[in-house]
């Protein structure tokens, strides 16, 4: 891309490459992460930045904790931007030759739904768009409150953010089961007293970042650490294996006949599984489908499978819903 040439007065008028190159600096709150997205280098971004700037006589991006943040003029700048994008794709589209749905989808979510969820539903979505891409970071975590280079978030519990979208996906249920052959040693709890005596393979206390998965250790405070891990996965292999009593996602667990879920009147955490997006992002083509890809996925995955309930008429929602108190 060629920056059109800067002139004073107000002749001069913004150059749609820089515009772009504002747009992708605004998707991804870095001007390295931009710069590879569009094939220029760090400094040719702040180059194209600066020169948009003094045409149009202020500060388009300000700096904040996760990245760089749109001021109000950066906003107005990069909804023309994305009209250019706009008329640009239209103009390759009808010759045939590009598909909106492309490029790289960035998504941070939990293990169990990237399993279930996100990689069946990328799956089928890229069978009609093959220049998709998406990148899963796995982590259970409260969504972030800051620019973090994310498209979206799949976070458990409802999400407290401001500047962001958040749209309830479902519900699953979590139950503590044991494996046959430890019950086989050590005997079945029949009640939350006798619970107490056994260990507990869950998620290590002090990293855990979301209230809502404190159950277990509310619930039956005695119980002594068996195994801790952050990744699910762990969890029902260890309480597979007979590390102790696991506290586990029941779509998992259920899919293992050698399990067995305990007491599930005492215990039954219904949690929600919440996606949080930036209104930037959800404009992306590419992001929107994606986003609207889970929320099918999640719906077919909860009639589907034990623990997770069919979706009432909020969670199949197709209509993102802002929070009223936040913006």
């Amino acid at each position: 891309m060629q920056s059109a040439e800067i002139t004073d007065g107000p002749a001069a008028r913004p150059s749609p490459d820089d515009l772009l190159v504002l747009l992708a600096v605004s998707r991804t709150g870095r001007f390295t992460a931009a710069g590879e997205t569009l094939g220029l280098n760090h400094t040719t971004v702040s180059r194209r930045i600066a020169a948009l700037e003094t045409v149009l006589g202020g500060r388009t991006l300000a700096k904040g904790e996760g990245g760089w943040e749109l001021t109000d003029l950066g906003r107005r700048a990069v909804r023309a931007a994305e009209d250019v994008e706009a008329a640009m794709s239209t103009i390759r589209e009808s010759a045939g030759r590009i598909d909106q749905i492309a490029g790289v989808v960035r998504i941070s979510a939990t293990d169990g739904f990237s399993a279930f969820v996100i990689a069946p539903a990328v799956a089928e979505l890229r069978r009609e768009h093959p220049q998709l891409s998406v990148e899963i970071v796995n982590v259970t975590r409260r969504a972030l409150q800051y620019r973090s280079g994310l498209d979206m978030e799949v976070v458990v519990g409802e999400p407290q953010v401001h500047r962001a979208e958040a749209i309830r996906l479902g519900h699953y249920t979590l139950g503590m089961y044991a494996s046959r052959d430890y019950m086989a040693e050590f005997g079945e709890p029949v009640g939350i007293a006798e619970m107490r005596s056994h260990p507990l393979v869950y998620f290590v206390d002090s990293m855990l970042q979301v209230d809502d998965l404190d159950a277990p250790r509310r619930l039956v405070p005695g119980m002594q650490d068996s195994l801790s891990s952050t990744n699910v996965f762990v969890h029902v292999e260890a309480t597979r294996a007979g590390a102790g009593i696991g506290f586990l996602p029941c779509f998992l667990a259920d899919r293992h006949p050698d399990l067995v879920r305990l007491l599930p009147e005492e215990f039954a955490e219904r949690l929600p599984y919440w996606l949080v997006l930036r209104p930037d992002s959800l404009r992306q083509p590419a992001v929107a489908a994606v986003a609207d890809a889970l929320r099918r996925r999640t719906a077919a995955v909860q009639s589907e499978l034990l623990g997770l309930p069919g979706a009432d008429s909020a969670d199949a929602a197709r209509v993102p819903h802002r929070h009223p108190s936040r913006s």
